[in-house]
């Protein structure tokens, strides 16, 4: 395989170097890519990678190959530690009580984060729908108030964002060991069940999404009609009825269930079947499995593209049109809902229903492949 060592002008402008190059090298790139690795801003601290869940397993098993230069134990056993630390600090939400859970399993990987966007990755796993992982390490060093100053200097990153380039070193080892593992592999590294349980995890939260603003106008409308926002007025102060909010419908989630159904079923197979019967493939087996799982993501980056915004094509990650760098996941849905466009709900549900089925459809072909039917 061949490596590509790329380093970006013009990020914080708008990401045009890697945005401009990506859509220059745009067929290149879909029919060749395998994986996009992507770092920045890196300093002291713990592991942290965020990317396209299907390598999520890979992640993992770099990042325990991997020792930690502060504490001694591996990256990921640090990343786990803190993960379940983090769960007992007043305030944690639920997603960080949920991958507490995750970190206290030896049996699962640790899971990685969403793409959104603010670095160079966007313009491939956004626009492309070619796999990327962002990696770094972060939370120790101190840069606050520092960055992109006239005082953000070598001297200020060597002797207090990353003394001894430590944190350097250890990604370069991390994201070493990915991209030979990738290069080298003798069968394709990706881990489906991953991809599809977090997907799974994605749908269950647009369900809880809308009934909580289901319950919210409801609550606000009993308010209402009883009167009792005026009885809760302060009568010295200026005040008025709040704005009604929009009645949320039910939606059809129905072929979002039935797709990641499917996905939960092809990827279970898959994964069984290439640990079963992989390392006995023929060589032009293997040759064309790898071709399969290469351009699989791809079908998740589909047109018409998220509503307002159709650069952004994929449907399962994307920045939140409000929230910069945050990401949204099956943004098409998510985003239709908190936005209250009710129609583009419904319609995303079977567009991104429709990307899923392709992508488990794929997965199937392949499991056909590997068991020689």
């Amino acid at each position: 395989s061949d490596l590509v060592y790329l380093s970006w002008d013009a990020e914080e402008p708008g990401l045009i170097g890697s945005t401009e190059w990506a859509e220059t090298h745009a067929d290149e790139l879909k029919s060749k890519a395998v994986l996009y690795i992507n770092t920045d801003n890196i300093e002291r601290g713990l592991f942290g990678a965020e990317g396209s869940h299907a390598y999520e397993h890979l992640v993992n098993q770099v990042a325990g190959d991997v020792t930690d230069p502060e504490t001694g134990v591996s990256v990921i056993a640090r990343a786990r530690g803190a993960a379940q630390v983090a769960a007992t600090e007043p305030g944690a939400n639920e997603r960080v009580r949920a991958l507490a859970k995750a970190a206290a399993d030896p049996s699962r990987d640790l899971p990685i984060g969403p793409l959104g966007s603010g670095s160079d990755y966007s313009a491939f796993i956004g626009h492309l729908g070619v796999p990327a992982v962002n990696l770094g390490f972060g939370g120790e060093g101190h840069s606050g108030g520092v960055y992109h100053s006239a005082y953000d200097t070598w001297e200020h990153y060597t002797r207090f964002d990353d003394p001894g380039l430590a944190y350097s070193g250890t990604l370069a080892k991390v994201a070493g060991r990915m991209v030979f593992r990738l290069a080298d592999a003798d069968l394709p590294l990706q881990k489906y069940g991953n991809f599809a349980d977090t997907v799974a995890g994605y749908n269950d939260e647009l369900k809880k999404l809308a009934d909580a603003k289901r319950e919210a106008q409801l609550a606000q409308a009993r308010l209402i009609a009883g009167g009792l926002y005026r009885l809760a007025d302060d009568p010295t102060r200026p005040s008025g009825a709040p704005t009604p909010l929009s009645p949320t419908p039910y939606f059809n989630f129905a072929p979002l269930d039935n797709a990641v159904d499917h996905l939960k079923r092809s990827a279970k197979a898959y994964d069984a079947a290439l640990a079963a019967r992989g390392a006995g493939l023929s060589a032009p087996a293997k040759a064309k499995l790898f071709e399969m799982q290469r351009s699989l993501e791809q079908t998740l980056a589909s047109d018409p593209g998220l509503p307002g915004r159709p650069w952004y094509r994929n449907l399962v990650y994307a920045p939140g049109k409000f929230t910069g760098y945050g990401a949204k996941t099956l943004p098409g849905v998510r985003e239709a809902i908190e936005e209250e466009r009710w129609a583009d709900a419904d319609r995303y549900s079977a567009l991104t229903a429709q990307a899923l089925e392709a992508y488990a459809s794929k997965l199937d072909e392949a499991v056909r492949l590997i068991n020689g039917a």
